[in-house]
């Protein structure tokens, strides 16, 4: 067989291609590596490889600081309705005259608050934005139903149940007449239940930031992974 001979005109960047003639037109050339010398593709790959992981570990670090940032936010929710409920148990407890059983009422009112403000904020939020059925605004009035439900009624009402109930048992004031019941402890307490305007206050501008802030994670989330 005789020996191939370097076609006439190749180019000094023909080295490493081989040309075979096949008695086609035009010769062919097959590209030959030394050993140890990766090909193209392996090279590309091996530059590509990085970026992608670069990119998942980017994604999952931000799904990460997202995922706390929400159980943060409903944490801290949480937390700002047992100091509500605290808040409305001290104030009850002043209007009531009642010194009975403090340990008691004062772990009810800082506890039962903030689970209740979790869950119900876990599943009217949290749920919902994951599911994807939930809109800015509904995100937002979401949460600040829950922040002034869950922060203030819910705290007062359990306050004003359990030390009204110690006051009756007690006899810490005058019992209510009969078919007055409800005027007679609203007369009692009015001056008192008007300091709970301030959490109000504060749960509401609360609840509203809130919402806004975790429907901002929510949109920066698909961002990411769209």
């Amino acid at each position: 067989m005789a020996a191939l001979k370097p076609v006439a005109g190749a180019k000094p960047d023909d080295a490493g291609m081989v040309p075979v003639r096949d008695g086609g037109p035009e010769d062919t050339k097959i590209a030959v590596y030394p050993p140890g010398h990766p090909t193209p593709s392996l090279r590309d790959a091996k530059l590509r490889r990085p970026t992608v992981m670069d990119i998942i570990e980017k994604k999952i670090e931000s799904l990460r600081k997202e995922k706390a940032l929400n159980i943060n936010g409903t944490i801290l929710l949480g937390t700002t309705a047992s100091i509500s409920g605290i808040s409305a148990n001290l104030v009850f407890r002043s209007c009531l005259k009642v010194n009975y059983d403090t340990l008691k009422t004062y772990s009810s009112l800082a506890t039962l608050p903030f689970l209740s403000s979790v869950v119900t904020y876990k599943l009217l939020v949290t749920d919902a934005l994951c599911s994807g059925n939930i809109s800015k605004e509904n995100c937002v009035l979401r949460s600040l139903l829950v922040s002034i439900v869950c922060g203030i009624l819910h705290p007062s009402a359990l306050a004003f149940s359990k030390n009204g109930r110690l006051a009756v048992k007690y006899h810490t004031v005058p019992l209510p007449p009969k078919g007055r019941v409800l005027l007679h402890w609203v007369l009692l307490c009015q001056t008192e239940i008007k300091l709970m305007v301030i959490p109000l206050i504060f749960q509401t501008c609360f609840g509203l930031i809130n919402g806004l802030r975790h429907y901002a994670i929510y949109e920066s989330t698909l961002k990411n992974y769209m």
